[in-house]
């Protein structure tokens, strides 16, 4: 009879993530160049109307640069991790954490993308946060590029739209395996990958205003990052002969409104373009249902001789996924609208939602693993999970988040489920261990840590570290393997 698995592995990657752009801050500091990240304004949410886009125009840019924009790019200030990373990391292995995911600056490393010599500074950066991390006995998780292009390559060659910068991509990610080799063996390449397709400015730097067809820009650059990424895999297994290398999805499954048959069709072509971008990484080829889309929106990708064996023999090792709700697809026009982090859906009656109204679905992160691991039996990791809300900093410093304890517990519930289902699950880093800027609003008050920062929307307070109650929570989640969930 088979052994039914009962919990968490023994070697369960329990941890946190972030991204440079989100908590580095230092932008002009010690060579580092302009990122397209640096460009993204504050805007208030009492301005944020339904057209809010995430993608900055080059006429923008352009008035940013010269100083015309009376505005702040929270961005560029992070939560200062540049001079507090010793005190951060000190927090996480305090929790126990087993591994941190964080992401290089690709403009800190090259400070214009395409040069040829790297900034040392840069690099010696990273040397000190992972030696600083190895000391604790935390492995390093590693993403290349995650939301920063640096700005020069979206200025001269329009980001990734440009197949020049594969091979900038290329060179950037084999200086940073050698310098690394002994230092970092788990590796993403791209994070949320999909969402090129979704806010082309975001996920590629790529300028899309002037386009005659948009998604045709935005499909040729993210085939340039699928063959970016296939070459990395190629490097980092010559450079790193131990290391594993993922890929990176915004996963957020989307079901049926209803059983009309009708929308079952809809559910089902959004999941297919959501998951056409870990199809590319992991089976190494473009999926059949694409021709059709491609076809009925004029798109035409255009190839090179030996892109398609450059995809098909340099696959990824596991697929690691961003899950924070799920979304709902109906052909109806009309019906309530829930928010989401690049997309929305039809609110779901089922569901309760966040501050931000995304909609919390615990379950359907069980699903999510089933599916992936059925569609591709390879292991997965769940690199970012977690609950954007307002937090209130009592009279005497404590911060009280039941809510984020309750959201966190019904997710590692879940996994746990999967992990009887028989998926293969290498680890979970919940997003954002400490507050930090929000990727889609660029909120501070958006928080999703277990440790509070002390910084408002507007840049002000003194940028002092204290422990929620989640942490403790965290902490003897960690300890106890993921069976602790009191």
């Amino acid at each position: 009879m088979t052994e039914l698995k009962s919990g968490f592995p023994k070697n369960f990657l329990w941890g946190g993530a972030t991204a440079a752009n989100q908590v580095e801050g230092a932008y002009d500091l010690d060579g580092k160049g302009l990122s397209t990240a640096d460009m993204v304004k504050f805007v208030p949410k009492s301005e944020r109307g339904n057209d809010f886009s995430l993608d900055v125009t080059k006429k923008e840019i352009d008035a940013i640069l010269a100083g015309e924009v009376d505005a702040r790019f929270p961005k560029r200030d992070g939560i200062d991790f540049y001079h507090h990373y010793k005190e951060d990391i000190a927090l996480f292995a305090e929790m126990g954490f087993k591994t941190f995911r964080l992401s290089l600056n690709w403009a800190r490393i090259f400070p214009n993308g395409d040069d040829t010599t790297p900034n040392e500074k840069g690099l010696a950066f990273y040397d000190s946060v992972f030696d600083e991390l190895l000391k604790y006995g935390i492995e390093p998780l590693v993403t290349l590029s995650h939301y920063e292009t640096p700005l020069n390559l979206t200025l001269k060659y329009n980001g990734w739209a440009d197949r020049r910068v594969i091979g900038f991509f290329t060179h950037y990610a084999e200086t940073v395996f050698k310098r690394y080799q002994n230092k970092v063996k788990y590796w993403l390449t791209f994070n949320e990958i999909n969402v090129i397709s979704l806010s082309p400015y975001t996920g590629g730097g790529v300028l899309v205003e002037n386009a005659e067809n948009p998604l045709q820009l935005s499909y040729q650059a993210a085939h340039h990052q699928f063959l970016a990424s296939a070459l990395a895999t190629k490097l980092c297994h010559e450079i790193i002969p131990n290391s594993q290398v993922g890929c990176m999805l915004a996963r957020m499954a989307t079901y049926p409104a209803t059983n009309n048959p009708d929308d079952v069709l809809k559910a089902q072509h959004e999941n297919q373009m959501n998951l056409f971008f870990t199809d590319v990484h992991a089976r190494g080829t473009y999926p059949t249902f694409m021709n059709r889309f491609f076809a009925e929106n004029n798109i035409v990708i255009k190839k090179e001789t030996g892109d398609d064996e450059i995809l098909k023999e340099h696959t990824v090792d596991f697929i690691s996924f961003s899950y924070y709700m799920s979304l709902s697809a109906t052909v109806k026009p009309e019906g309530d609208r829930t928010a989401g982090n690049f997309m929305g859906g039809v609110k779901n009656e089922y569901l309760e939602t966040s501050d931000w109204g995304w909609q919390i679905d615990p379950k359907g992160l069980r699903f999510t693993l089933n599916d992936l691991y059925t569609r591709y039996n390879l292991p997965l990791f769940i690199v970012e999970n977690g609950l954007g809300a307002y937090d209130t900093v009592e009279d005497d410093g404590s911060i009280h988040d039941d809510y984020r304890i309750d959201y966190l517990r019904k997710h590692i519930e879940q996994m746990k489920e999967a992990i009887k289902d028989g998926v293969d699950l290498m680890g979970y880093t919940s997003w954002g261990p400490i507050d930090l800027i929000s990727a889609s609003t660029s909120e501070m008050s958006k928080r999703y840590g277990f440790i509070y920062v002390d910084q408002d929307d507007e840049g002000n307070g003194t940028l002092k570290r204290s422990k929620k109650d989640s942490f403790n929570w965290y902490k003897k989640v960690i300890a106890s393997n993921g069976e602790d969930l009191a």
